[in-house]
């Protein structure tokens, strides 16, 4: 299969669990190619492992941890921290990622906007392009990804471009969906329906490109970058234009059979009245959008500049009371069929709209009847609204470089 095509997805929808301790290593040649990803990803994982650590946690003989070693930092995958002295033996050295050893993009396709950005081998992002618009078409998007990469591979040294992994795009499958609540014409919208993303945007830059749901690459950005690696099993959900989520199991990201696992916005909830509906049209921020609109408010804010909103007013809070009340509803069912321990709810907005989201949720919650239910903690996540783009860049670097399979999710044919 070409690198730049996306696999199926396994049948099981399991996600492989990071190969740790207990995975072990092999000696032979024919694996050196595993060996260097094993050894990377242990450094990735757990800070300040010296070559001694690598090579018992890995499995692998300590002449053999020490060559692979030794060549990641000729690649210049790898770095040496400062030695620590010890009160007997030679003093331990740290090996740690060289955070320009490797970059990546990621584009993020919303229903309201596009963000792409430049990070590097260790999650930290070095520059973003945002463009925002009514709705999407395939000819905005193609010109915002070939104007923002020109763009940044420009400010790019030669020695840079060339350590450039590839390009993960994180979008809505069914983009074409929901064309009323958007308001867009349903025309232009079904040219999203013949659009295969990978081929399509594979065609503007010259490296690899991969593909995952919008929600499930902003879990895993939270499970990687995040507080996700503090628990083993969370529900986590992204409050977008419209509303998804993502499940986290053994600390891994399940996918599911289609890649979409954890859509929770098709939740049946109901609205204040009673009457039937379902989470992505309570929860949310299209409906906030509505609702300033319907006051004679400018939305625009919303999407121009997620970090920032400034004062939107009374609006906020109806919005926040009716996605807070919807949302404790949706965790509880979602606990019905799996005992998560904790919920992490982030979205795209600031984060002082996140918290006082997340304090609405746990003050709706105690409401419930919660019987035959042990009620998960409810937290906050905190890549924000940058975790769609963020997990979308993880994937080549990933899928180069590191075993971990924790943002290394089953790719599906968009």
């Amino acid at each position: 299969m070409p690198e730049s095509q996306s696999p199926g997805a396994d049948p099981s929808g399991a996600v492989p669990v990071y190969a740790g301790p207990h995975g072990g290593g092999a000696n032979q040649i024919r694996v050196r190619a595993y060996n260097e990803r094993l050894l990377l990803s242990l450094v990735r994982r757990t800070a300040g492992l010296s070559k001694a650590d690598i090579a018992r946690l890995s499995g692998l003989s300590a002449q053999t941890a020490s060559v692979i070693i030794r060549a990641l930092e000729q690649d210049g995958l790898l770095m040496r921290g400062d030695p620590v002295r010890g009160k007997v033996g030679k003093p331990s050295v740290p090996m740690a990622l060289n955070p320009d050893g490797a970059y990546s993009f990621g584009l993020k396709i919303g229903r309201r906007s596009a963000d792409l950005v430049w990070m590097d081998f260790v999650g930290t992002v070095r520059e973003r392009r945002i463009e925002t618009y009514k709705y999407p078409t395939p000819e905005t998007i193609r010109q915002f990804v070939r104007t923002a990469i020109d763009s940044l591979v420009a400010k790019m040294t030669p020695v840079q471009r060339a350590r450039i992994a590839g390009l993960g795009i994180a979008a809505p499958f069914e983009l074409w969906n929901w064309v009323d609540e958007m308001g867009a014409p349903e025309q232009d919208m079904n040219a999203w329906r013949d659009i295969d993303l990978v081929e399509d945007i594979g065609e503007i830059v010259s490296f690899p490109v991969f593909l995952q749901n919008d929600a499930t690459a902003a879990c895993g950005a939270e499970l990687v970058f995040g507080q996700g690696a503090n628990y083993a099993d969370f529900a986590y959900f992204f409050i977008g234009s419209f509303i998804g989520g993502g499940v986290v199991l053994n600390q891994a990201v399940y996918a599911g059979r289609t890649g979409n696992a954890g859509a929770f916005g098709s939740m049946p909830v109901g609205d204040r009245a009673g009457n039937p509906s379902q989470l992505i049209d309570q929860a949310s921020l299209f409906v906030l959008e509505e609702m300033l609109n319907a006051d004679g408010i400018n939305p625009d804010q919303l999407w121009r500049d997620p970090e920032s909103w400034g004062d939107i007013g009374p609006q906020l809070d109806l919005w926040i009371a009716q996605a807070a009340r919807s949302l404790a509803v949706a965790i509880t069912s979602v606990c019905s069929v799996i005992d998560f321990e904790t919920v992490i709810v982030d979205g795209g907005f600031p984060p002082y709209v996140r918290d006082r989201v997340v304090a609405a949720i746990r003050d709706a919650v105690t409401g419930l009847d919660l019987q035959g239910i042990a009620m998960p903690r409810v937290e906050p996540g905190v890549v924000g609204n940058g975790a769609r783009a963020i997990g979308a860049a993880s994937l080549p670097l990933f899928s180069r470089y590191l075993l971990d399979q924790n943002v290394l999710f089953k790719q599906v044919e968009g």
